[in-house]
């Protein structure tokens, strides 16, 4: 099973899932690509695999991937700030796996029906989600 970690700006989110994700006792693959360098490389430090930095790895690594987790913000052209190009969020968009989207409520778009929950509880959900759709499709999370 291959989950792509999709981040911008310092990487927190990606790094902070990553993190949880391998905590979960996840240790298939996870590559992390970074809107840019700095969030590259502090998914890497939080346990991904493999890492890389801009729209062409997000174009190469959302081809064949289980998952795809990510802010809500990647499938939105010109979002975090303008780092997401359109064809990022349309690649994020095409990809045939399943889209694990955290809802924050930044850069203008927000979720209807979303409480105001915690960074670290979407996270957690994020990991629970992937647990339990691994589980249905019979796939183990290690």
């Amino acid at each position: 099973m291959k989950i792509v970690v999709i981040d911008g700006q310092g990487g927190r989110m990606g790094s902070q899932f990553i993190e949880r994700l391998r905590k979960a006792g996840y240790s298939g693959q996870v590559v992390a690509v970074g809107t840019n360098s700095t969030a590259s490389a502090a998914m890497l430090r939080a346990g991904a695999d493999a890492a890389a930095t801009g729209e062409n790895p997000v174009l190469v690594n959302t081809r064949d991937a289980d998952y795809v987790v990510g802010p809500i913000g990647i499938m939105a052209a010109d979002a975090l700030y303008g780092e997401v190009t359109p064809a990022m969020a349309a690649a994020v968009g095409s990809c045939p796996g399943r889209k694990i989207l955290i809802p924050v409520n930044a850069c203008n778009y927000r979720v209807a029906g979303v409480e105001n929950y915690s960074m670290g509880y979407l996270l957690d959900d994020a990991v629970r989600q992937i647990e339990g759709l691994g589980a249905q499709a019979g796939l183990p999370l290690a």
